[in-house]
């Protein structure tokens, strides 16, 4: 993510936020946040959370999520807040927010995620 701009703003036992600015780098032809970044923004968080409650020794992946987009945005910057709904011992459940944060502050959703992840054992 770091191509994109992405920058982790907090992160806690199954939650972590992150941020990602406007740029030519996420946007469409119209000049809006691409929905592939804030699909991938929402995939990271959510995935990213997942990481805090999986079992030591474990990386996760994601195995299928659902994101519905709310609203288009051409400025500012995006945050997803991704959180751990459920940690079993097989799957992942999360969910993750994506709001808009415009230039003076003014904060809107604009898509919301459910994603299910599992954890896989490190290669390396």
């Amino acid at each position: 993510m770091r191509q994109l701009g992405v920058r982790l703003i907090a992160v806690g036992k199954g939650e972590v936020s992150l941020g990602l600015p406007h740029s030519d780098k996420v946007t469409q032809q119209q000049g809006g946040f691409h929905g592939g970044a804030m699909g991938a923004l929402a995939d990271i968080a959510g995935g990213y959370a997942a990481l805090t409650v999986a079992p030591e020794g474990m990386e996760v992946t994601t195995v299928e999520y659902k994101i519905n987009f709310l609203a288009a945005h051409a400025d500012g910057e995006l945050e997803a807040v991704g959180k751990v709904l459920r940690a079993g011992r097989r799957i992942i459940v999360t969910q993750a927010e994506v709001v808009h944060v415009a230039p003076d502050g003014q904060r809107s959703p604009c898509a919301v995620m459910q994603q299910t992840v599992v954890p896989v054992p490190k290669t390396y």
